[in-house]
């Protein structure tokens, strides 16, 4: 694994990944999502996933949470975003940090 970033998604989202040097692997539905993500967690560092992708694999998606790599990033799609992947973020973010660093409590 030498830095390796892929995209797993759905739509044609995931080309304008692929213009950018990133491997991208379609993905119409949660079955075959899962099945490109437990064979590219040996491969790359970094994968991104569509949100309806990651929101149909959530508990699968938490066996990589104590693993330094593969670093799963969901991401919204074509179709934009539904703030799931935000959510997860944030939700790391607390417990590695033990506190909410992203919220301003209504300041700016």
């Amino acid at each position: 694994m030498t830095g390796k970033i892929a995209i797993i998604g759905g739509g044609d989202g995931i080309t304008l990944f692929k213009a950018a040097g990133v491997d991208a692997f379609p993905a119409p539905d949660g079955k075959k999502a899962r099945e490109l993500l437990r064979r590219a967690a040996g491969e790359y560092k970094i994968i991104f996933i569509t949100e309806e992708l990651a929101r149909e694999l959530g508990d699968f998606l938490k066996r990589f949470d104590e693993q330094p790599y593969p670093v799963i990033l969901p991401i919204p799609s074509d179709k934009g975003g539904t703030g799931y992947g935000d959510e997860l973020i944030k939700n790391a973010m607390e417990r590695a940090l033990g506190v909410d660093i992203l919220s301003n409590n209504g300041k700016r």
